[in-house]
C-alpha cells in the first residue's frame, strides 16, 4: 500500500492500527484459479488466518468458501451470509456438545480421529461426513505449524483405513470427502505432491465409493523477507492439476479439488502501523520502543517469524541498527532484533508488513492493552471496520463480563 495513504490513515485513526488491502485479498483468491486450472477447483479460505468481517464479506461476494475450525467461526460465517454448502468444519479434540452444535447447523464436518468418528457415527447415523487423514509428510515454516507425521495431533493415520471403513459401515455414514493438511508455509513443492499422492492412494472406489471431493488443505507459502523468492505457483498448479486429473481417471469420474489457503490470501495484504515513542541507547543496542506489543502481533515471539519493517516517516534517513520493541512487560517483546532501518526518531510511524495473517486473529489483551483498530481499503475507499477500545472501555468490557 502507498506510504502516504498509510500515514494519512495513522493520522486519522491513530495507532496502533491494522490496515488491510481488500483488493489484494480478492486478487489472491482469483490468482489461485489461474494457478490451478482445474474446472472443479473450490477454494475454502482458512478463516482462522483473519476473521475480519469486511474481508470475509469481500471473499463471500467473490465466491469463496470457508474452512472453519470452531463453532463460533461457523456461526460468524452463517451470520455473514455464507451458504452452508460453502462451509466445511475442521476441528480437533472436539467435545460432544461442540459436535452436536455444528451438526445441527447443517455444516459438513471433517473428522480427524477414530475416537470422534465412532462417537459421530453413533450419534448421527446416516450422516454425510468428510475424513481427515495424516498425510505422513512433514513440512512447514515452523515446527509448531507442521501438521503431518508422527508428532502431530492431526488426522487419522493412513494405515487405519480399514478401521475407518468399519466405523463408517456400522454408522451407515456417507463419506463424501477426504482431507489432508501438511503444514503452514510449505517449503518444498514436492511435499505438496507427495501428500496428494498419499491421500489419493487410499481414495479408491473400493474404500470410499461416494466421494465428491478431495481436500488438500492449505499452507501455500508467501515471501516475508524482501529478498525471498516467490514460489512458482503456475508450475506447481500445473503439476497439481496433472496429478489430480490422473487420479480422477483412475477413480472413474471427476471429483472436486479443494484447497484451504489462509496465509496466501491475506498475509501480504495487511500492515500494522505503530508509533515510536522511545529511543534508548543501551551500550551495544539501540532500542526503538513503540506503542504496540507482542499481544497485538505475536508471530515474531511465538514463531521467531520475520516481518519486514518500513519507516514510513523517514524512509530516506541514514541506516542504523535497531531492536524494535513493544510496550509489554516482557524482555522478549520485540518485533525485530538487530534490524537495519532508516534512522528512527521518536514520533515516526513504522509499518510492520505481512501482518494480514495470524496477527490480529491471534491477538489478545495481555497487560490490559487493547487490540488495535482495523481499517480495510477496497474499491478506492478506506473504512474503519473495527474501532479500538480505549483503556476505560476495555476495563468496562472485562468487568461487565464478570459476576462477583
Amino acid at each position: 500500500m502507498d506510504a502516504q495513504l498509510l500515514l494519512d490513515l495513522a493520522a486519522r485513526y491513530g495507532t496502533p492500527l491494522y490496515v488491510y488491502d481488500g483488493d489484494l485479498v480478492r486478487q489472491r483468491y482469483r490468482d489461485l484459479f489461474t494457478f490451478i486450472p482445474y474446472p472443479g477447483l473450490k477454494i475454502h479460505y482458512a478463516m482462522k488466518a483473519n476473521y475480519n468481517p469486511a474481508l470475509l464479506s469481500l471473499l463471500r461476494d467473490a465466491g469463496a468458501a470457508l474452512d472453519t475450525v470452531s463453532p463460533a467461526e461457523v456461526l460468524m460465517a452463517l451470520k455473514l451470509g455464507f451458504p452452508k454448502d460453502r462451509i466445511i468444519f475442521t476441528a480437533n479434540n472436539l467435545t460432544d456438545a461442540e459436535t452436536a452444535e455444528v451438526h445441527a447447523l447443517g455444516v459438513l464436518m471433517n473428522i480427524g480421529s477414530l475416537s470422534r468418528l465412532r462417537k459421530f457415527a453413533a450419534a448421527f447415523p446416516g450422516s454425510r461426513v468428510c475424513l481427515r487423514f495424516n498425510p505422513d509428510v512433514v513440512d512447514g515454516d515452523s515446527i509448531n505449524t507442521m501438521t503431518g507425521g508422527d508428532l502431530t495431533k492431526f488426522g487419522i493415520l493412513l494405515e487405519k483405513v480399514e478401521e475407518v471403513k468399519a466405523i463408517v459401515a456400522a454408522g451407515n455414514l456417507k463419506v463424501v470427502g477426504l482431507h489432508e493438511h501438511t503444514g503452514s508455509g510449505l517449503q518444498h513443492a514436492e511435499s505438496v505432491y507427495q501428500a496428494m499422492k498419499n491421500l489419493m492412494a487410499i481414495a479408491t472406489p473400493e474404500n470410499f465409493p461416494d466421494l465428491e471431493f478431495l481436500d488438500f488443505g492449505g499452507g501455500f507459502k508467501v515471501p516475508y523477507r524482501p529478498d525471498e523468492k516467490r514460489i512458482d505457483y503456475v508450475s506447481m498448479g500445473a503439476e497439481i492439476t496433472r496429478l489430480f486429473e490422473a487420479f480422477c481417471r483412475d477413480y472413474g469420474r471427476p471429483l472436486g479439488l479443494y484447497f484451504e489457503p489462509g496465509k496466501f490470501m491475506v498475509a501480504e495484504a495487511g500492515v500494522l502501523l505503530v508509533e515510536v515513542n522511545t529511543i534508548k541507547h543501551n551500550r551495544t543496542r539501540t532500542i526503538a520502543g513503540c506503542n504496540a506489543g507482542f499481544p497485538q502481533l505475536i508471530r515474531p515471539v511465538f514463531y521467531q517469524a520475520y516481518h519486514h519493517i518500513a519507516n514510513l516517516s523517514n524512509p530516506d534517513g541514514p541506516l542504523s541498527v535497531y531492536d524494535v520493541c513493544g510496550n509489554i512487560c516482557e524482555t522478549g517483546d520485540r518485533f525485530a532484533e538487530q534490524r537495519e532501518l532508516p534512522e528512527i526518531r521518536e514520533g515516526d510511524i513504522l509499518a510492520i508488513e505481512n501482518a494480514g495473517a495470524y496477527c490480529y486473529s491471534m491477538g489478545g489483551v495481555y497487560n490490559l492493552r487493547p487490540m488495535p483498530a482495523e481499517v480495510v481499503v477496497a474499491d478506492h475507499r478506506a473504512r474503519l471496520v473495527r474501532p479500538a477500545l480505549n483503556s476505560a472501555e476495555l476495563v468496562d468490557a472485562i468487568l461487565g463480563e464478570c459476576h462477583f
